[in-house]
């Protein structure tokens, strides 16, 4: 952990929404005008598309577990190492893994593939990341030690699958069948390699639905915010001020001395009044120790 240069980590798996958590951070960073440098952990993968597909058919031929979810199959050293050095120096080593074909003209590189290893833009406020591994601790690695503020994103699990399903189907062009077949064969290191980060989080947004979504995987929709509703756990609750919270989200409630359940459709709003300040507490200390 770091007063001169903080790390904000969000983690979750695919789908659970840590992108919807990303923009609510950068709001915050546009209106306080910070500047961050922004990690995304698909860098963090060991293989481009192509050589992944090849990695995932051999494992299967020697019936071994493989994913994008466990450790194998993505360099964590480095990701630690540019918490580490980002902590310490304010610097440190990032690539892009680019998505699509809008990504491919922005940076100029093929979709599925990554950009070269650069240096983190010069004199940023505070590293921002977002991926699976934000709190990632195994295999002599310890990612979340290194975290100032860690947040998971944690939708109940048929309700993450709901989202993966439409958004991989729609977004992505990949038919059910192998959508489901992906989610079946990362379980094991669903089990092994994300829930645990949860454990260490200091802030959870688990949202639940209010709606039916026994079978996943014949919903048509995915359900509304207004059809749910977010739990808010925080894993040391002193100095957090509930009755202020409670106050200025209409219809929430206190289910535990350190839990909050909000509406669904004001979990952006609680994010704004619960990250602000901490925000804000983090870059005064910096700014204290400069």
């Amino acid at each position: 952990m770091s007063i001169k240069h903080p790390i904000v980590a969000v983690t979750g798996s695919s789908g659970s929404g840590t992108t919807t958590v990303m923009n609510s951070f950068q709001h915050i960073f546009r209106r306080e005008k910070l500047k961050a440098q922004i990690v995304e952990g698909d860098a963090f993968h060991r293989h481009d598309r192509v050589a992944m597909r090849i990695a995932m058919k051999e494992a299967e031929e020697k019936r071994q577990q493989f994913s994008h979810f466990g450790p194998a199959a993505n360099v964590l050293d480095r990701l630690e190492d540019l918490f580490r050095q980002y902590g310490a120096t304010g610097k440190g080593r990032v690539r892009k893994y680019v998505h699509d074909e809008t990504e491919a003209l922005q940076y100029d590189a093929e979709p599925g593939t990554f950009t070269p290893w650069s240096d983190v833009e010069p004199d940023t406020d505070l590293l921002f990341y977002e991926g699976l591994h934000g709190g990632f601790v195994g295999h002599g690695i310890d990612v979340a030690q290194h975290a100032d503020l860690l947040v998971g994103v944690v939708p109940i699990i048929n309700l993450e699958w709901i989202q993966k399903l439409h958004r991989d189907k729609t977004l992505r062009g990949y038919s059910q069948e192998a959508v489901m077949d992906t989610i079946l064969r990362r379980m094991p290191d669903y089990a092994h390699y994300i829930c645990p980060q949860f454990s260490r989080t200091h802030v959870n947004f688990q949202r639940v639905p209010t709606v039916d979504t026994s079978n996943p995987f014949t919903a048509r929709d995915i359900p509304s915010a207004d059809e749910s509703f977010v739990v808010i756990r925080f894993a040391n609750p002193k100095g957090i001020d509930f009755p202020y919270l409670l106050t200025m989200l209409q219809d929430s409630f206190m289910s535990r001395p350190n839990v909050i359940v909000v509406p669904g459709g004001k979990m952006g709003l609680a994010m704004q009044l619960i990250f602000t300040p901490m925000i804000l507490k983090m870059i005064d200390r910096q700014q204290r120790a400069a």
